[in-house]
């Protein structure tokens, strides 16, 4: 068996270009989608991510609005600056480029982004709103992981999915999607006693711990489906030393999965598309007159 390569950059091609018609009529109709992108310091990383935000932005239709600072940059500047763009009408969502400097505090940064402009949905109310059910932004990589499962036919219904790692950005939201979509759903991490066992047992499997070969063609079941959302390099003195990878053994797991992500041109490329989805979605709201998540 040779696995499914599901190309992520495909449909987040095609994701991208139904957003561009919706924000070309919202434009039309006066209330051009809008994006602010934060980014303090010079993390070589942060700069890279906030550029293929800001392109793709440009290639759909979305106004971005991007301000950088210094590493020096204050938290009450910052917070500051939070609270201007909360106010701007022009402004759908606001994102700050993580991770910041030390000296910021990340979790108060995010409570001072409104719910209504939170389009990466890290919020402690869009968590809850997850969890619970209630509309809101769904937090993009998982959803963009939901968007490629789905790709695949597979019916999640009674199915076990496996996800490996329990963040609050990737983890724990994909855990609740998966169990919205009626999937019988397993939370492994550091200290779970049998990986290799949970796994075995699994029809999907999520990986995003961020460490390399964490998943290996011995820890699936055939057919699965896998999306690997780890990224790493290879370290140097190994063959295509410096290049990415992600959490999943990709030679390997090819020969066992039915579906899998590759790294890169898998999970990064959706989670761009689905924090632009949720911008559009705000600008659609605010269009309708109903700022308010409620």
């Amino acid at each position: 068996m040779t696995a499914l390569r599901i190309d992520g950059s495909g449909i987040a091609r095609d994701l991208r270009a139904r957003l561009a018609e919706r924000a070309t009529e919202l434009a039309n109709a006066g209330h051009r989608p809008g994006l602010a992108v934060i980014l303090v310091g010079d993390d070589a990383a942060s700069q890279i991510y906030v550029r293929n935000k800001i392109k793709a932005c440009e290639e759909t239709g979305i106004r971005s609005l991007l301000e950088k600072y210094e590493a020096s940059f204050g938290e009450a500047e910052l917070l500051a600056r939070i609270a201007a763009l909360n106010a701007d009408t022009n402004v759908h969502g606001i994102l700050v480029q993580m991770p910041l400097p030390k000296h910021i505090d990340p979790g108060r940064v995010i409570e001072a982004i409104s719910v209504t402009k939170d389009v990466d949905g890290y919020s402690i109310e869009s968590a809850g709103r997850l969890v619970t059910g209630l509309p809101g932004f769904k937090p993009c990589t998982p959803w963009g992981c939901m968007k490629l499962i789905e790709s695949t036919g597979i019916d999640l219904r009674g199915k076990h999915a496996v996800v490996i790692g329990r963040s609050n950005t990737v983890g724990k939201p994909m855990a609740l999607m998966l169990l919205q979509a009626d999937a019988t759903v397993t939370i492994c991490h550091s200290r779970t006693p049998d990986l290799a066992g949970q796994t075995r047992d699994a029809d999907v499997i999520v990986a995003a711990v961020g460490r390399r070969n964490t998943l290996t063609a011995a820890m699936v079941k055939p057919g699965a489906v896998v999306i690997d959302v780890g990224m790493n390099h290879i370290p140097e003195g190994e063959p295509r030393a410096g290049k990415l990878c992600g959490d999943v053994d990709f030679a390997g797991v090819c020969e066992v999965a039915s579906a899998i992500t590759p790294v890169p041109g898998g999970v990064g490329p959706m989670t761009i598309a689905m924090l632009l989805a949720n911008t559009v979605e705000s600008a659609q709201r605010y269009a309708q007159g109903a700022p308010r998540l409620v």
